[in-house]
């Protein structure tokens, strides 16, 4: 296949691009100023430009593909711009939107494809996640048959070159060693997706053609934080003791979930780690396990890897100040 991946160089989109060359697929890249992986090698075919420009497919003219994948986090308008001037150049689109477009704050347990999602215009400016992510759903399936879309709605990615780096967060916090701050239960239920299971999957599905939406992630339960925790400490061989502390302690303390505890969440954001995955694993996705992600992710960190930051977002992790404080407090609470 002759693919086109728009964004081939950071997370998603740098697993894209390997999964389609470990294929054996004819890859070109198109990017700001990011190199992607197999460029340097002559694998890729690595063009540079800014998407949001109106002349920025030009390069498209004369040219096709079998496919393209988009990884775009930003104006909706962006999105549709990009099908309107692919969509006479390519056959399939395949995009990474989120989980995040269902409606409900907090999210409901148990979501499948069918629910409710937020209000959308694919013609937007930026306006907040969940609504731009819905918007360039809309963009690709107005512009694309419903036989050539593919919609891929992942929750929590990890692995490695990880955007924002809450997985680096925990192995680099622990590794620091010492008395660290465990949110409990133990036993939490959590959902992810490797960004190299779901690139794998995306590109097998447009080898196979799969069309429609999907909530791309592993089943819930696949993991738990006690397991991310421990297998954190082994992997870099830390001395650090977990002090766990309740729920509602942590929040009593004003630790917000998910931002301060990395992948973590109390009780009232349980949905973001219960969706129904069901239709995705009908359609072969796999999740490898957690330990291997770890594992290659550390690695990844001891190499020099480090999360980069997207405009506008802040770096996920509670201060060692204020985790400090909070361990003393529990220590204290009678």
């Amino acid at each position: 296949m002759r693919i086109l991946i728009l964004g081939g160089g950071a997370f998603v989109g740098h697993a894209l691009t390997e999964a389609a060359t470990s294929r054996g697929h004819e890859v070109t890249t198109f990017t700001r100023t990011t190199l992607p992986p197999g460029a340097a090698e002559g694998r890729v075919e690595a063009i540079f430009g800014d998407r949001t420009k109106v002349d920025a497919f030009d390069f498209a003219i004369g040219r096709q593909w079998d496919a393209v994948f988009d990884t775009w986090w930003g104006a909706p308008r962006v999105v549709k711009q990009s099908v309107n001037a692919l969509k006479a150049h390519a056959s399939y689109y395949g995009l990474v939107s989120t989980c995040s477009v269902y409606k409900g704050d907090p999210l409901a347990l148990g979501i499948d494809e069918s629910y409710e999602v937020v209000d959308a215009d694919p013609s937007a400016d930026l306006t907040n996640y969940p609504a731009d992510k819905r918007g360039a759903e809309l963009a690709v399936i107005e512009g694309f048959d419903s036989d050539a879309t593919l919609i891929a709605r992942p929750g929590l990615i990890l692995g490695p070159h990880e955007i924002p780096g809450r997985l680096p967060w925990w192995l680099q916090r622990i590794a620091r060693g010492g008395a660290v701050l465990a949110p409990g239960p133990r036993d939490l239920p959590l959902q992810y997706i490797d960004a190299r299971d779901l690139a794998d999957w995306m590109i097998a599905s447009a080898e196979k053609g799969v069309s429609g939406i999907f909530n791309s992630i592993s089943r819930s339960g696949h993991t738990n934080m006690s397991e991310i925790l421990e297998l954190c400490r082994a992997e870099t061989k830390s001395d650090a003791e977990f002090i766990w502390v309740s729920p509602e302690f942590i929040t009593a303390q004003g630790i917000a979930p998910w931002a301060e505890m990395p992948i973590w969440v109390d009780s009232t954001l349980r949905g973001i780690h219960s969706f129904d995955t069901s239709k995705a694993a009908d359609a072969g996705l796999t999740c490898r396990p957690i330990a291997e992600t770890i594992s290659d992710t550390w690695a990844w960190l001891q190499t020099g890897g480090q999360p980069q930051m997207r405009f506008g977002l802040t770096a996920p992790g509670v201060s060692f100040e204020k985790e400090r404080t909070v361990l003393s407090a529990w220590a204290n609470r009678r």
